[in-house]
Formats: structure tokens, sequence, C-alpha cells
């Protein structure tokens, strides 16, 4: 199992302080992918540059898919450049993965157009390792589940633990997670002010 497939399934199953959107998800996703590379020794980062490491594989075919995507050549990427280019229609294709995980708890992709109230992911081997990953308070996957707004419950030795890598790649999250939502409210504004003239006599 790998960290966005736990990801994704927490935060389909818990509640959020805000409502998660596709965009959203999907630079969480991005995120997640960064960190297992760098766990297996795909890349390092360096500063809050992805450099190529000497790892060759994870055997997860997204995992190598994002593998293969890496820039090779100096002055490579900046981890955010990574997740807006990478993050790209990304909670689609971990919600095909774990479809195929849980076929009898399928029909998540609608939860990808509006998420009011969280969903339920079937219980399955996927399922039980996220949730082992949830309740042991793993610090990068409560770190990335953080950024999205999902809460963490309190529990005594819950720490800020998250360092290494850890540290840039949420960083980089937070600030996009920032754009995209000022992108939103921009939008928001822009169609008000379109809609006030159609309505003005």
């Amino acid at each position: 199992m790998t960290t966005p497939l736990d990801l994704l399934i927490v935060a389909l199953n818990l509640p959020s302080r805000r409502e998660i959107g596709q965009g959203d998800l999907s630079l969480a996703l991005a995120g997640a992918e960064l960190l297992d590379l760098a766990d297996a020794g795909v890349l390092t980062v360096e500063d809050d540059r992805l450099v190529p490491g000497t790892g060759q594989g994870t055997g997860d075919r997204l995992l190598d898919e994002a593998a293969a995507a890496l820039v090779r050549r100096p002055p490579y990427e900046t981890a955010e450049d990574w997740l807006w280019r990478r993050g790209r229609g990304l909670a689609q294709a971990y919600v095909a993965v774990l479809e195929q995980e849980t076929p009898a708890g399928g029909g998540h992709r609608h939860w990808l157009r509006r998420r009011s109230e969280p969903a339920t992911v079937a219980d399955s081997p996927a399922r039980r390792h996220a949730d082992e990953r949830w309740a042991a308070h793993e610090p990068v996957l409560v770190g990335l589940a953080g950024a999205l707004g999902i809460e963490e419950p309190s529990a005594p030795g819950t720490g800020d633990a998250a360092g290494g890598p850890a540290v840039t790649v949420l960083a980089a999250l937070g600030d996009a997670l920032t754009e995209l939502e000022a992108v939103r409210q921009r939008r928001r504004v822009e169609q008000d002010a379109f809609d006030n003239v159609w309505r003005a006599p």
C-alpha cells in the first residue's frame, strides 16, 4: 500500500473542516507521491528542489509513473511546481485504483464532483492499512491530511514529528492549496460581477 492511497481512504472516510475539492486532493496526492519516492530513494529533496536519486522503482504503477516524470536535469524542479504538474487529474487516477482494490465499495467517482459528507470505503486490506496508519498517528499521513483540513484525533504523545523531506513538501503543499483557493475566490468574484451585470435593469 502507498501513502497516496492511504491518504485517499482517510479523505473519503473522515470529515474535514472545509470542503475538499478534486484539485485540493490531487495536489495532496502528488505530495504524498513525493514522500513515498523520497522514502524509496528515488529522489532527494535539496532545499526545495527534487533531485533524482539512485532508487530504481517502487513496484507500484502510479508511483513508478511519478518517478518516470521527474525532471532529471539541473536546476531540477521545485516541489510546488511538481505538485501543480503531477497533480493535474491525479485524484481520478487514485480513485480508479481504489475501486479496483475495493470493488464492493465502488462508486467513489461522484465524490470528486462534490463532497459534502464523508463517503465510506468498504473493508479491505487497503482500508485496514490506512486505518492502522491513521490510528498510529503516522506523522506523514497526519501532516498530509491536516493540509486538507482533516483533524487528527487527539492522543497522548501525538507529535509534529514529520521531518526531513516532509517539511519541504508539506510547506509547498500548503502554498499550493492557498493559491488554489485564491484562484477559486477570484472566479467567484468575477462570476458574481458577471451575474450582477445581467441582473441590472
